[in-house]
């Protein structure tokens, strides 16, 4: 069950374990809020295809054409949306009237992804719907982003994850560096999924990080990490479009490269790589100027020269610091020394 902490409540529905913990309130009243939730069908029905060009553009959803909802098709749809019901939206049609949307004889289920969050397309499921197993699984892929948006309400549960956060912080109006972002993620970063968790933050309401950063909403979309010891800024979210470019970021992490960078400054290699990326009009201002400097001066000998540091100079401060790590669990909530029921 990977309990962690002191009291953890779960629960298990269909005989199935929820994803999620429960994290609200611990009074009778909020438990009966939280089971009456729960016991309610969360497979929404329409009963005409024009009710699905409405549907929240921000959410996934599961759209089945069914012929009727008796039969093991149908079942496993319903115990699959009990499961999944807090990453995906379910809708159901049945009947006739959907005869079109599905071969003779077959019932069918649709995967629709956040269009306002991802450039995916629409895909069928094309396995057996009767084999609870193999839709499950297809569904939790579909369902389970590489990518999840935090908020203050989810906050404590990804944080308790205990991975670091690559996080993009937006415009609460911004869908396209959210796309752009998602886009890079599958394109790049998949490999590094069991090692960083992908986020978003709607930088209005997560101002205070910002702050730390020395940043501000006016300087938004920008990307940072959280390795809930400090934070590191990602320098150029238009960087993203260079191919490696935020894999490489990652790797500082790792190495230790992003925290030693920031004290003394990029590794000489990397400043080795600065000046030759320097453009050819530069190279000649600079070069034309030393000229000038050595027809005005006699050099020194190597004694006269001043003696040149090992390393840089270290600046006084450390990185931000963590501001997420804040928001995991609270020892003040979670203790097996104080009895709360």
């Amino acid at each position: 069950f990977h309990i962690t902490k002191y009291p953890t409540i779960k629960f298990v529905q269909n005989g199935v374990l929820a994803k999620k913990e429960y994290r609200g309130q611990r009074s009778a009243d909020s438990f009966l809020e939280f089971v009456k939730e729960h016991v309610q069908d969360p497979v929404t029905e329409f009963t005409d295809l024009s009710q699905l060009k409405t549907l929240d553009e921000k959410k996934r959803h599961l759209i089945g054409y069914f012929s009727s909802p008796e039969g093991a098709d149908y079942e496993n749809f319903k115990k699959v949306s009990l499961a999944l019901k807090e990453d995906c939206l379910f809708r159901a049609g049945f009947g006739s009237q959907f005869d079109n949307m599905r071969p003779p004889g077959q019932n069918i289920v649709a995967f629709r992804p956040s269009k306002a969050r991802d450039s995916e397309s629409d895909q069928t499921f094309t396995g057996s719907l009767a084999d609870y197993d193999q839709f499950s699984a297809w569904a939790v892929e579909k369902c389970s982003p590489m990518v999840r948006e935090i908020t203050f309400e989810n906050a404590e549960e990804l944080t308790e994850e205990g991975l670091p956060f690559l996080i993009l912080f937006h415009g609460p109006d911004d869908t396209e560096s959210i796309k752009e972002y998602n886009d890079l993620v599958s394109r790049e970063l998949i490999s590094e999924k069991a090692s960083v968790n992908f986020l978003t933050a709607d930088g209005v309401k997560f101002a205070h990080p910002l702050h730390h950063l020395g940043k501000s909403k006016e300087d938004l979309p920008l990307i940072a990490i959280d390795s809930f010891r400090h934070m590191y800024l990602f320098p150029k979210f238009e960087d993203i479009k260079i191919p490696g470019r935020v894999k490489e970021f990652l790797q500082g992490l790792y190495s230790g490269k992003l925290h030693r960078e920031f004290h003394y400054g990029p590794d000489q290699a990397e400043e080795k790589k600065e000046i030759e990326d320097k453009s050819e009009d530069n190279k000649e201002e600079v070069k034309t100027e030393d000229t000038a400097e050595e027809g005005k001066h006699i050099p020194r000998t190597d004694d006269e020269q001043p003696e040149k540091a090992d390393e840089k100079p270290k600046k006084s401060t450390d990185p931000p610091e963590s501001q997420f790590v804040h928001l995991g669990p609270s020892k003040n909530r979670y203790t097996i020394l104080r009895d709360e029921f």
